[in-house]
C-alpha cells in the first residue's frame, strides 16, 4: 500500500457511499457500495488473507475516489450506474448486462402471439420465464405452436383490416388465421388462453393434443409430422420432470443459497415459476464480506431480472432495501419450514458441489489470464499489469509476399476482433528485422493519429519473437516516436524462451511450465499462426493472379464475368470490343482499355 493510499483511507468518511479504485493508469478497476465507506474500504488494504481476485485487484490499486450518499439505497443505484458507465475489470455480475430469456405476450395486441425477449418491460405484457440451464424458449414456442392455433407471424392487423388470404399455417391446422377474419378475437383469446395455462405450469391438456395428432399423423402416414410431434411431447415431459411436488402449479419463487471455502466462493439461485424448476444457474462471488453477499448479488442480479414475489435465502438480507431498490414488495426468508426447507438444501448443495467440482477450472482460467499477467508483471518488473497486449510476427518466402501479424490479447485472452494484418511495402528482400520497425511504425502512427478502432487503444506490452537483436530494432521505434516511456516492450526467443527486456543484457528465464511464460508463449504461437495464414493466402493470390488483374476498373465481379464468358484469359484477348461490350458490366470504353492494356489493337 503507498503513501497516498494509506493517507486517504484515514480521512475516509463512515457514511454509506460509493468507492472506486484505479490503477497506475487512472482507469477504473473496481466499483463497490458500503454501508460504513471507512470500515469497507479499509477491509482490502488490512494483512489478512482474501480471495484470489480480490487480492489481485488490491494489488493493482494505485488510488481510489468515493461519493458520499445520503443512504445505502442511493449507494445501490450509484453503483449500478458506475459499473454500467466504466465497466470495470474486476466487477463481474453486471458488467456483461448478460439476461436470461422470456417469453412474452402482449395482451395489448388484437391478436397476441409469442415473442422470446431478453428485455423485460413495465408495458402490461405477461412474461414468462426466465428460462435457463437446459430448457430452450424456442423449443417450448415451437411445443406450443404444434399443439395451440396461435399466429407465430409479426404482421400487424386487426379486426377491422382483413389480409385477401392465408398463410401455409392456416393450411396446415397451425393457425386459426385472424389476418383473414376467420376467427373472432373472443375465439382467438379463448385459444390463447390455453397457451398461457400451460405456460402457468398446467401440462395436461397440452400433453392429450399433442398425443392425439401425433397419432393421426401416424395413422395418415405423415411420418415426418409424427417425428416432431414426439419431439414436442419430449419437451413436455422434461418440464414435467422438473415439477415440485407438493408444491402448486401458480407458485412463482427463486432460491438462493451461498456455499464458501472462507476465500471463494459459489452463489446459486433456482428458479421456480409454475411449480416447475426452471433452472439452477450458478455464480463464483469474490467479496470479501460474507455477510452482504447475498444482498449484494440479489440487487445486482434482478436488474435484469423480472423478480418473483417470493425469494428464500441461505443467508438473512435486507428486505426493505431489497424492496425499496427493485420497486416492488419482496418478501425473503432464511429460516424456511416445509417444501421450502427442501428446495433451500437442494440450492446449497448444489452450490457446494459447484464450489468443490467446477471452481477449480475457474481458478485455473483465472492464473492462466488475470494470475499469469500479475505474475509477469512481478517477474519482468514491469510498470503496470499489461491488460493489454500485442504481439508481432514476419512471414515470407525468401522475401517475397512479405506480410506481418498483430495479434491482441486482453487480459490474458485472445480479442480476435482487434487483430491486424500488414503488407510489408518498403523493405527489400529477407530483412526481418526491417519488416518488423516497419510494421511498428505504421501501428503507431496510427495509434498517434487515433485511426482505426483497433488502434486507437495503446498496448501495455508489446511481445517482439525473437532474441536481442529483434528488441533493439523494434526498441529504436518506440524512442523514435517518443513512445519509449509510455508503452513497454520485451521479446521472446524461441529456442530457450529466453525473455529480454530493455537495458538488461541478460536474459530473464521464467520457469518452464509455469502460466506466465505459457501466456507468452501463446501471444507467440498465435501471431506466428496468424502471421503464416495470412502468407498463405497472399501467396495464393498471387499465384493465381492473371493479367486482368492488372486493368483498371476491373474488378473481381467483372474479372469473373468476364472467364465465365470466354474461358481463359487469351480468349477474352481475341474477343472485338463489341463482344467485350456484351458481357455484364464492361462498358464500352472499359471494353478498348481491356484491348489496349492487353496488347491488342481495338478490333471492332
Amino acid at each position: 500500500m503507498n503513501d497516498r493510499l494509506r493517507e486517504k483511507i484515514k480521512t475516509l468518511p463512515t457514511n454509506p457511499g460509493v468507492y472506486i479504485m484505479r490503477d497506475k493508469k487512472g482507469e477504473v478497476i473496481y466499483v463497490g457500495k458500503a454501508k460504513n465507506l471507512k470500515n469497507r474500504v479499509s477491509q482490502y488494504f488490512r494483512h489478512t488473507e482474501k480471495p484470489a481476485k480480490v487480492q489481485a485487484m488490491v494489488d493493482n490499486v494505485d488510488i481510489f475516489d468515493y461519493f458520499i450518499t445520503v443512504s445505502e439505497l442511493d449507494a445501490l443505484a450509484l453503483e449500478n450506474n458506475l459499473i454500467k458507465r466504466y465497466q470495470p475489470f474486476y466487477n463481474i455480475l453486471l458488467k456483461d448486462g448478460k439476461t436470461f430469456p422470456y417469453i412474452k405476450i402482449d395482451m395489448k395486441e388484437e391478436f397476441p402471439r409469442l415473442e422470446i425477449v431478453r428485455k423485460i418491460k413495465n408495458d402490461g405484457a405477461k412474461y414468462f420465464g426466465p428460462y435457463i440451464a437446459g430448457i430452450d424458449p424456442r423449443a417450448i414456442v415451437k411445443t406450443i405452436a404444434s399443439a395451440f392455433k396461435i399466429r407465430s407471424c409479426n404482421k400487424k392487423f386487426s379486426s377491422q383490416k382483413h389480409l385477401k388470404r392465408e398463410c401455409l399455417n392456416y393450411a396446415l391446422g397451425l393457425c386459426l388465421a385472424p389476418c383473414t377474419g376467420r376467427v373472432t378475437r373472443e375465439e382467438y383469446m379463448e385459444e390463447l388462453k390455453k397457451v398461457i395455462n400451460f405456460l402457468n405450469g398446467n401440462d395436461d391438456e397440452i400433453e392429450k393434443i399433442l398425443l392425439e395428432k401425433m397419432i393421426n399423423a401416424s395413422n395418415a402416414e405423415n411420418f415426418e409430422r409424427a417425428i416432431e410431434l414426439r419431439e414436442a411431447l419430449k419437451m413436455v415431459a422434461k418440464l414435467k420432470q422438473r415439477v415440485v411436488a407438493n408444491m402448486p402449479k401458480d407458485v412463482d419463487k427463486d432460491v438462493i443459497a451461498y456455499a464458501t471455502d472462507g476465500l471463494s466462493g459459489v452463489v446459486t439461485i433456482m428458479v421456480i415459476r409454475g411449480g416447475k424448476i426452471l433452472g439452477i444457474q450458478n455464480y463464483v462471488q469474490s467479496d470479501i464480506d460474507e455477510n452482504e453477499t447475498v444482498t449484494n448479488f440479489i440487487t445486482q442480479y434482478y436488474q435484469n431480472m423480472l423478480p418473483p414475489s417470493e425469494i428464500i435465502t441461505s443467508h438473512e438480507v435486507d428486505d426493505v432495501l431489497i424492496s425499496e431498490y427493485l420497486g416492488k414488495h419482496i418478501r425473503t426468508t432464511s429460516k424456511p419450514h416445509g417444501i421450502n426447507l427442501t428446495l433451500l438444501k437442494m440450492a446449497k448443495e448444489n452450490a457446494r458441489d459447484y464450489l468443490e467440482k467446477h471452481l477449480e477450472k475457474e481458478k485455473l482460467t483465472y492464473n492462466n489470464t488475470v494470475g499469469a499477467l500479475t505474475a509477469l508483471q512481478e517477474k519482468l518488473h514491469l510498470k503496470i499489469l499489461p491488460r493489454r497486449m500485442e504481439c508481432y510476427d514476419i512471414s515470407h518466402i525468401s522475401g517475397t509476399n512479405k506480410v506481418a501479424s498483430m495479434v491482441v490479447f486482453i487480459d490474458g485472452k485472445p480479442a480476435k476482433k482487434d487483430y491486424r494484418k500488414f503488407k510489408i511495402k518498403t523493405v527489400k528482400g529477407s530483412n526481418d528485422f526491417a519488416s518488423l520497425q516497419e510494421t511498428l511504425e505504421r501501428r503507431l502512427t496510427r495509434l498517434k493519429n487515433q485511426d482505426g478502432e483497433s488502434f486507437k487503444e495503446k498496448p501495455d506490452l508489446i511481445v517482439i519473437d525473437g532474441g536481442k537483436g529483434q528488441l533493439s530494432s523494434t526498441y529504436e521505434i518506440l524512442k523514435r516516436m517518443e513512445l519509449d516511456d509510455k508503452i513497454e516492450i520485451i521479446s521472446l526467443a524461441k529456442k530457450l524462451e529466453e525473455v529480454f527486456v530493455v537495458g538488461d543484457s541478460m536474459p530473464k528465464i521464467l520457469k518452464y511450465g509455469s502460466a506466465e511464460l505459457k501466456l507468452l508463449q501463446r501471444i507467440r504461437d498465435e501471431a506466428h499462426r496468424f502471421a503464416i495464414t495470412f502468407h498463405r493466402q497472399t501467396r495464393t493470390k498471387e499465384q493465381t493472379k492473371t493479367e486482368l488483374d492488372d486493368i483498371p476498373g476491373l474488378g473481381p465481379k467483372k474479372i469473373d464475368n468476364l472467364l465465365k464468358a470466354f474461358g481463359t484469359v487469351e480468349n477474352v484477348k481475341k474477343a472485338s470490343v463489341e463482344e467485350l461490350s456484351l458481357v455484364k458490366g464492361i462498358h464500352l470504353s472499359l471494353a478498348e482499355n481491356i484491348k489496349r492494356l492487353l496488347g491488342q489493337t481495338p478490333n471492332r
